[in-house]
């Protein structure tokens, strides 16, 4: 153990494994379009979807099941059903985490707004308040915390399943774990596992705190 943990070491401190096409750095930067336009994707879907029925309250049952599928969908099985269909591209991928990710957002928006207490729905409305504002100026402000878990949730599933862009021949961390296995180099597999880690908690350390901060200020304008 302690052979591999001074040969992973070894690897990381190899200039040669940071630069280049296939390098450390390239590699990571593709992790990251992959992940982050797989996560707008899905939440460009599911906030619209899960908004719209935690307003009108007609389709819970529909945010309800939605996280069971979504823990239930076979993501490598995703991946293979688009790639014969749609041939060689990024699309199966894209298609693959967009599919993993829209569970979680649509559920804790859904969450997030059927929390609202009716009176204080009932309140605005009494004030002449229209659907709309009380959607925008109630409701959404009120399930925001929520909605914001559902994407750092989202985010996070993304960045840990996006290996799988390396399953039919693209970049990413992935390709760290299947030149690995193929070449018998565990050490490389160790090192693409631990960047995958690596990447998944700092995405996920990142939106926390943004979520802390633009919370707490909110608070503290809201008290003022």
């Amino acid at each position: 153990m302690l052979e591999l943990l001074h040969q992973l070491a070894g690897w990381f401190g190899d200039p040669a494994h940071w630069s280049g096409p296939d390098g450390i750095t390239a590699r990571l930067l593709e992790h990251l379009q992959y992940s982050l336009l797989s996560t707008v994707l899905a939440a460009l879907i599911a906030l619209p979807v899960g908004l719209l029925i935690g307003h009108t309250g007609r389709g819970a049952f529909l945010a309800i099941n939605l996280s069971g599928f979504g823990r239930a969908l076979p993501t490598v099985g995703v991946v293979i059903l688009v790639f014969l269909l749609s041939g060689l591209s990024m699309t199966p991928v894209y298609v693959a985490l967009v599919a993993l990710a829209l569970p979680g957002i649509v559920t804790n928006t859904y969450a997030g707004m059927a929390a609202v207490e009716a009176d204080i729905k009932d309140a605005a409305r009494g004030m002449g308040m229209t659907g709309l504002q009380v959607l925008w100026k109630v409701e959404v402000p009120l399930a925001a915390p929520l909605i914001m878990t559902g994407l750092r949730i989202a985010a996070v599933q993304v960045v840990a399943t996006a290996t799988i862009a390396a399953y039919i021949s693209f970049g990413g961390l992935g390709r760290y774990l299947f030149d690995g296995l193929a070449q018998r180099d565990m050490v490389q597999v160790l090192g693409g596992a631990v960047l995958v880690a690596a990447l998944a908690i700092s995405i996920d350390l990142l939106l926390a705190g943004l979520q802390r901060l633009v919370f707490a200020r909110r608070t503290a304008t809201t008290t003022h």
